[in-house]
C-alpha cells in the first residue's frame, strides 16, 4: 500500500491489528522487560501507551495534500518569497523510535496562487507525526508544497536534535543535524537560494 502524499506503507500485513492487539503487544514488552504487566502499577499502562501512539502518529492517517485543496490567487501582484519561519516540530525516528525536536523553515515563490500560512505548519506537523528520517522528513515537506501549490519553487530547512544521539555512545545531546530541499528557483538560482538561507540565517537553531 502506498501513500501518494508520504513514505510508501509496506503491506506485509495490510490488515491493521485492532486496539486490543496493540494493548496486548505493550503488556508482551513489559514482560519482555521482566517486570509483570498486571501490577497495579502497569495495569492500565499498555491502555495509555496506546492512547499515546495513536496521537504522536495520527499523521498516517491524515493527508498533507488535502492540506492545499483551497488556496487564493487575488495577491494583488505579489511576487516575491513566502516564508515561514521557527516552525516547531517533534518527530520521531524511524530506527529507534526515539524522538527528534526542532524547527523547520518553509519558503515558496509563488505562481499565481497561494496557501494560508496555517496550512503549512499542518503539513510539517502531518509528516512529522509519522515514523521518520530528517531527511526523508524534509524531502516530503518540500515536494508535497511543490506537487499542490505548482510554485516557482520550494525550500525547506530543518535543525533538528536526535534524541538517540544522546542515548547512544556517541553521547552528544548538543549536535544539531540540518537537512535542506529545494526546488525549481531555489535550487536553480543562487540568488533565490541566498535569499532564504539568508533569512532564516537567525532564526534559533534546534
Amino acid at each position: 500500500m502506498t501513500n501518494a502524499s508520504g513514505p510508501k506503507l509496506h503491506s506485509a500485513n495490510p490488515v491493521r491489528p485492532s486496539r486490543d492487539e496493540a494493548e496486548q503487544a505493550v503488556r508482551t514488552l513489559l514482560a519482555w522487560l521482566g517486570d509483570d504487566p498486571s501490577r497495579p502499577g502497569l495495569a492500565n499502562t499498555p491502555k495509555r501507551v496506546a492512547a499515546s501512539f495513536e496521537e504522536r502518529f495520527r499523521g498516517y492517517h491524515e493527508d498533507p495534500a488535502a492540506e492545499l485543496a483551497r488556496t487564493y490567487e487575488d495577491v494583488s501582484g505579489y511576487a516575491d518569497m513566502v516564508l515561514l519561519r521557527d516552525i516547531r516540530l517533534e518527530s520521531y525516528c524511524e530506527h529507534h523510535i526515539a524522538p527528534f525536536t526542532g524547527v523547520a523553515h518553509v519558503a515558496y515563490l509563488p505562481n499565481r496562487r497561494v496557501v494560508g500560512l496555517s496550512k503549512l505548519a499542518r503539513i510539517v506537523d502531518i509528516f512529522a507525526r509519522r515514523l521518520q528520517v530528517q531527511e526523508s522528513l524534509t524531502a516530503q515537506i518540500g515536494e508535497t508544497i511543490q506537487s499542490g501549490l505548482e510554485p516557482l519553487g520550494v525550500a525547506v530547512l530543518i535543525r533538528a536534535t536526535h534524541q538517540c544521539m544522546t542515548l547512544s555512545e556517541v553521547n552528544q545531546p548538543g549536535a544539531v543535524m540540518e537537512t535542506s530541499h529545494f526546488t525549481g528557483v531555489f535550487r536553480d538560482e543562487d540568488r533565490w537560494r541566498r535569499r532564504f538561507l539568508d533569512a532564516i540565517g537567525s532564526a534559533t537553531p534546534a
